[in-house]
């Protein structure tokens, strides 16, 4: 295991009423979410106002809807590219960025979300294969609105055909975004545990182990490791999980790693 891997124990003393949660994310990976999801939203708001001419004509104030567009559109990758700071948020898009045999797994069963003497059938790590897919379409529709939207908004060095393929792809592209956000907001609000953890950080063990069983597992074989007393900070009870192993999306090791 690689030692930026393993959780670090948060500091304080004992936390009774916390001793059946697990801490999924951070405070810094809380904030890159909520400031990327809040440019996110304000930007397709704002998209259609201002191309929707049903919307357009009720709001109206089209120059301000166009500059509060842009400069959201521009900003979007800033909260992403800051969040690099935080090893727990550099971990978590390592493991986003790895898909393990049960993710294929997870894609090609029909009772993926099956859950056996209240653990999920799937050794699912911190996230799922929709989650990571979920994110790298986020990421990559991020660098692809910022691209179409500089020629849109400097169209002055580019040709016709760059300018006409660039709002071809600026608007068709907005609507998949919409539909997969849409489908994103549908999810969290259906599973109250998920959009808990990304509220408040934490979530709870059982809930952890009928969705992320293969997650649950490391940081609970983590947990006991943790020194005690407030030196090492651990309470013995509360175990946290935001930077440690992710299980199987860390199973395979290079070459000197210990």
């Amino acid at each position: 295991m690689h030692p930026h891997d393993v959780a670090r124990p948060e500091p304080a003393r004992p936390e009774p009423s916390r001793s059946g949660t697990l801490l999924r994310f951070t405070a810094a990976e809380r904030s890159i979410h909520h400031v990327t999801a809040l440019l996110m939203l304000v930007c397709l708001a704002t998209a259609g106002m201002l191309y929707l001419p049903m919307l357009s004509t009720l709001v109206g104030h089209r120059e301000l809807l166009k500059t509060v567009h842009v400069w959201c559109g521009f900003a979007l990758p800033v909260p992403i590219v800051l969040g690099l700071a935080s090893r727990a948020f550099r971990t978590d898009v390592r493991r986003l960025n790895r898909f393990a045999p049960h993710d294929w797994e997870w894609l090609k069963r029909g009772d993926r979300r099956a859950v056996r003497r209240g653990r999920g059938v799937l050794p699912v790590g911190k996230f799922n294969a929709g989650q990571k897919l979920n994110a790298a379409f986020t990421a990559g529709a991020i660098l692809v609105m910022l691209g179409t939207g500089e020629v849109l908004t400097f169209p002055g060095p580019w040709p016709d055909r760059w300018r006409t393929g660039a709002t071809f792809v600026h608007d068709w592209l907005f609507v998949v975004i919409v539909l997969v956000v849409a489908g994103h907001l549908w999810e969290a609000f259906r599973d109250p545990g998920a959009l808990g953890g990304m509220l408040t950080g934490r979530v709870d063990r059982g809930w952890a182990a009928r969705h992320h069983a293969g997650w649950a597992d490391a940081v609970q074989r983590i947990a006991p490791r943790a020194p005690d007393g407030p030196s090492g900070g651990g309470t013995g009870g509360t175990a946290t999980g935001a930077s440690g192993d992710g299980g199987p999306e860390f199973a395979k090791r290079r070459p000197g790693m210990s």
